[in-house]
């Protein structure tokens, strides 16, 4: 059986993390035959009288996973399945049962199971893992008195709060989308010249490199861009003197999409290039 047993007693630098095997051969079985364990640090809770949560302040040991001896008592009168109801919810397992070997003997089984809040089959999945070691189905049971509803004396239960992944990483998500805008406009600023004409203002992008050009799609088709290695040629004045000239005709040709360049004998400036009419008169 389990003592009291404070945790100064233990040796500096103590850490339990004992094996599955371990747990059986050297804890579950001698708690199950009334002998003293190898430290004294795993308390006897009947854990399905507390939610999960309640249990870290009930083990005299662990920070992150808290070992406790618990009884498991039945379901129904004349049936083996456990009762797995808690205080405000119940223990649903999950996967498959891990036989656990000692050498090639088989000593015990492992059963992990999931914490629901409310009541089947409604119940909240939450993050809280029990796993549930007992001894194999080999050993004797004890002659249980009739109508009782004890299933078994002792089973060992290690009870842990997974971290939750999913939520984090949406965590994170949702930080770079909400950053992303103030790193894309320090990046890549788009400065905005106006040209006055009259009353109007015609607002058109000031931009650094061709790439840039091909990037924002401010003119029409690349292939008028690469018809001649004049890109230096472009300049804001060309536009200034084509919209001064006839201001009513120039607003009407940058409406449908076109500026024409008469004034300059550059085999590039003479095609028209379209301007996006996203850049309008305001």
């Amino acid at each position: 059986m389990v003592s009291k047993n404070s945790p100064e007693q233990l040796p500096p630098g103590f850490r339990f993390h004992p094996t599955d095997e371990e747990l059986i051969m050297y804890y579950l079985r001698n708690q199950a035959t009334s002998r003293p364990c190898p430290v004294s640090i795993i308390p006897e809770v009947d854990v399905y009288k507390f939610d999960p949560w309640e249990l870290p302040e009930k083990a005299e040991f662990g920070e992150k996973e808290w070992y406790f001896f618990t009884p498991r008592d039945r379901k129904y009168p004349n049936g083996v399945r456990p009762n797995r109801a808690a205080v405000s919810g119940y223990w649903k397992a999950t996967g498959t049962d891990k036989a656990i070997y000692s050498g090639s003997k088989y000593v015990g089984i492992k059963k992990a199971l999931v914490f629901y809040k409310g009541r089947p089959p409604k119940g909240i999945k939450t993050d809280w893992i029990m796993h549930e070691y007992r001894l194999s189905e080999s050993r004797s049971q004890p002659t249980r008195p009739n109508g009782s509803m004890r299933l078994d004396d002792w089973v060992l239960c290690r009870i842990y709060k997974k971290k939750n992944l999913g939520r984090a990483m949406e965590m994170m998500k949702v930080e770079q989308d909400t950053q992303q805008p103030e790193i894309m406009s320090a990046i890549n600023p788009v400065e905005v010249v106006a040209v006055t004409t009259g009353q109007q203002t015609l607002k058109l992008p000031r931009t650094c490199s061709l790439s840039h050009l091909l990037e924002m799609d401010y003119f029409g088709s690349i292939s008028q861009l690469f018809d001649d290695n004049s890109y230096n040629g472009i300049s804001q004045n060309t536009l200034m003197t084509n919209v001064n000239g006839n201001v009513p005709q120039a607003m009407e040709k940058f409406q449908l999409g076109e500026v024409s360049h008469q004034n300059n004998s550059n085999s590039f400036l003479n095609q028209p290039i379209f301007v996006n009419p996203a850049f309008q008169f305001q």
